[in-house]
């Protein structure tokens, strides 16, 4: 069965605030969904139309896990805490087998 990957690239931070109380309860609920963060915000070489600005990548086992976890209670509570606090392109995609 092939991975789901929750991948945010983030334009621009304007709440850094927002953005740390996000992190407080993003965190657990990703664990809780079975995510597993491979990357975050560490360096970024950003090409073609990409900016290089805060990136996150997170693995689940499969692309249904993934979109679980986004839609459960707890990491929708995490997006109302962050709100406007930042803007970002946030996907979850399907890995290949």
């Amino acid at each position: 069965m092939p991975k789901g990957y929750w991948v945010s690239a983030y334009r621009t931070i304007s709440d850094a605030e927002k953005l740390a109380a996000y992190n407080k309860l993003a965190g657990p609920a990703v664990e809780a969904g079975g995510g597993r963060i491979l990357a975050r915000g560490s360096r970024v070489v950003a090409h073609d139309a990409g900016i290089a600005e805060r990136t996150v990548l997170i693995e689940f086992d499969s692309f249904e896990q993934a979109v679980a976890a986004h839609e459960s209670a707890a990491y929708q509570e995490a997006l109302v805490v962050l709100s406007d606090g930042v803007e970002r392109d946030f996907r979850i995609v399907e890995g290949i087998d």
